[in-house]
């Protein structure tokens, strides 16, 4: 990290929780190599303390996380090399389906840390949790929302699929098909309705709900919550979690290197980044393109 730049990720142990922040407020929290290696690296500090009995997650400023940074602008920093062997110098445009699942793996193995996590991890959504940021909440074991934020995944409209694929899994086949073929935004009440979240509070009594709920976790033993989560979570993985992620991530990678992927990213320089955004969801009028309050 460079000297005077903010750390990615606050780690914070206080009443027996383990409160982990994203902390790119200026850019939404979105997602780079940082944020994604600060979460897992969190996540390991609390497994291994004696005195965590269960984790929050949650983000900084105005949103959980906007999902992967798309814009990283003149600090952007590249992402490292996963994979590399003999071969010979690519033309121009060629996609490696290895490189790229080896990268985006990587990432969805350390989202997955919240579900291999042997403690209970609740996450704190407040303003957005869309695209990637998805991939990553559904792997935590709650879900808390506050009352006027939004879930989404717009990158089903282009560029992207589901890698961690938790949809189904927490939803069902009728609501995953619902808000993936068409990349709708889910508003709280919405989500509370299908069960994708536990809990909806007021955005100003969000972060105190979901801390007083971690703290209850204190008076139950840790190996009782391990084994009941390992538990929970072997029969999903019986079900063909893994196979299922790993097509997800590979498919994820299909879809940003389509021609329609390769002209929505042309658009970014043609028409802006802000623009292209609008342009994919005002057919849909939702997310920056919601009707705002007053409006129809």
């Amino acid at each position: 990290m460079l000297a005077g730049m903010a750390e990615p990720v606050l780690y914070e142990e206080r009443d027996g929780i383990a409160v982990v922040t994203l902390n790119r407020p200026g850019k939404l929290n979105t997602l780079n190599e940082a944020v994604i290696q600060g979460i897992a690296d969190a996540i390991e500090r609390a497994t291994a303390s004696a005195a965590v009995s269960a984790v929050v997650l949650r983000g900084a400023g105005r949103a959980f996380s906007a999902g992967y940074d798309l814009d990283p602008g003149a600090d952007g920093v590249p992402w490292p090399r996963r994979f590399d062997a003999p071969h010979p110098e690519p033309r121009p445009g060629a996609w490696d389906p290895v490189r790229d699942l080896q990268f985006m793996g990587h990432n969805m193995r350390r989202f997955m840390t919240l579900w291999e996590c042997p403690k209970p991890v609740i996450a704190q959504v407040h303003g957005y949790a869309l695209g990637g940021a998805t991939d990553l909440l559904l792997c935590a074991d709650l879900i808390f929302m506050a009352e006027d934020a939004i879930i989404g995944y717009p990158p089903s409209r282009i560029y992207g699929t589901p890698t961690t694929m938790l949809w189904v899994y927490r939803l069902g086949l009728e609501h995953a098909k619902q808000f993936l073929l068409s990349g709708d935004q889910i508003d709280a009440p919405t989500a509370y309705r299908i069960g994708l979240v536990s809990h909806v509070y007021p955005a100003e009594e969000l972060s105190e709900r979901t801390e007083a709920y971690a703290r209850r976790f204190r008076n139950i033993p840790a190996n009782q919550l391990a084994l009941n989560k390992l538990l929970i979570n072997q029969a999903f993985e019986n079900m063909g979690l893994r196979t299922t992620q790993l097509l997800g991530t590979l498919f994820d990678g299909i879809t940003r290197h389509t021609e329609e992927a390769l002209r929505w990213v042309e658009s970014f320089r043609e028409v802006g980044f802000r623009e292209t955004i609008r342009r994919r969801d005002a057919p849909f009028g939702d997310y920056g393109e919601r009707p705002r309050e007053g409006q129809r």
